[in-house]
């Protein structure tokens, strides 16, 4: 009983099971930033594998917590080369114990409303995304989550999210040329502290519970 990630990715194990709130206060513990900011943790993972179900999990688990997905920051951008956008608008002010609200060029060229917001005075900022532990940017987060998910599971899982179309399709897979080649060169899995199932295997609570692998030994 497993699950099969992509050939390059071992697979992680033993899996076990363990509460979200145990996994949220690790997190958490890990060595205290200080300058007044807060913690930062890349949750990363392929396409369709759980990221932003955990992330936001995780971020529910904390009262002071912000959600970064590394798509908004990417956004008419570039699928993965916006490791230097993520740095000067989030990281950077984050790390200096400062709000963000930050609008990525190509928001402004295209009038996308809004912006990418962090507030300050948080415990927690979660970036989230495909390449959020890459080695360009690792340095600058607390720690590193690493979301395992079946790849064929994800992928179908993916294409449903996105229409479950014929056009959904071919979206995937030119989204996966890029992807699985990025991936291959990182390898962000190899910089995680811990790796969550995206698509377990083992029965627990989807409320309360989350499927991991490997010990929280970094930061005990």
């Amino acid at each position: 009983m497993g699950l099969a990630p992509s050939p390059e990715e071992p697979p992680a194990g033993p899996w076990r099971v363990e509460p979200l709130a145990h996994v949220a206060r690790t997190l958490l513990g890990a060595p205290d930033p200080g300058r007044g900011r807060p913690r930062i943790v890349a949750v990363d993972g392929r396409s369709g594998g759980g990221k932003t179900t955990f992330a936001t999990r995780l971020a529910a688990e904390v009262p002071a917590a912000a959600v970064v997905h590394t798509d908004d920051v990417a956004w008419h951008h570039a699928r993965f080369d916006w490791a230097a956008l993520l740095v000067a608008g989030v990281l950077d002010p984050v790390r200096r114990g400062e709000s963000v609200a930050f609008r990525p060029p190509a928001w402004e060229a295209r009038s996308r409303p809004g912006a990418v917001e962090v507030a300050g005075g948080l415990d927690l900022v979660i970036v989230e995304g495909v390449g959020a532990g890459r080695a360009q940017t690792a340095t600058l987060m607390d720690a590193i989550v690493w979301v395992q998910s079946d790849a064929a599971a994800a992928r179908e899982r993916g294409i449903e999210r996105d229409g479950g179309d014929e056009a959904a399709r071919r979206h995937w897979d030119e989204w996966a040329s890029e992807e699985d080649p990025f991936l291959a060169r990182d390898r962000p899995w190899e910089r995680a502290g811990v790796v969550v199932a995206g698509t377990p295997v083992l029965p627990h609570d989807p409320g309360t519970e989350v499927v991991v692998a490997r010990a929280f030994e970094r930061w005990s």
